[in-house]
């Protein structure tokens, strides 16, 4: 029976590299000159430190640029609120999401259902989302709706089978 898997994945290491970059931008740039910002990664969560909220949002904006330069979807960036930090500064978390979460995979899951394309059927995975049906030209529909509809995570569509 054909079917195919729905995953949310990121490259880490294209992670560490847009973070590296970002660094080395805010080091070099005039404007983060004296602000004390920075910008530094451990595990899955991004950390963001500046003096100002101002600040702090430019070094988001630099991060951003440089995660989609890298062809990292910033859909999978999930900001935490900005916390003050010692000294003044004001510092803020962005976890990297990998993985399709318990909520979002039944949000998926009740949305293929809703299709109402006939014999296409779905199960949880842990953090992935396989999808079945007996005809592949349902799946490909089921795939281009898939990629029509905002999650608010990044998708992608692996494991084909026929």
């Amino acid at each position: 029976m054909p079917s195919f898997d729905v995953v949310s994945e990121v490259d880490l290491a294209e992670v560490r590299n847009a973070v590296d970059q970002a660094a080395r931008e805010v080091a070099t740039r005039f404007d983060f000159k004296g602000t004390a910002s920075s910008v530094s990664l451990r595990d899955r969560t991004v950390e963001l430190r500046s003096e100002t909220e101002n600040r702090l949002e430019a070094l988001r904006v630099v991060l951003e640029e440089k995660l989609v330069r890298r062809k990292v979807s910033t859909k999978a960036v999930q900001y935490g609120r900005v916390e003050e930090a010692a000294k003044g500064t004001v510092r803020q978390e962005a976890r990297i999401q990998i993985g399709i979460p318990d909520e979002k995979a039944r949000e998926i899951g009740k949305f293929i259902k809703g299709l109402g394309i006939k014999g296409v059927q779905h199960q949880i995975q842990g953090d992935r989302l396989r999808v079945t049906s007996k005809k592949r030209d349902d799946l490909q529909a089921v795939i281009a709706a898939l990629r029509e509809q905002d999650f608010g995570l990044p998708l992608q569509f692996t494991n084909y089978r026929d």
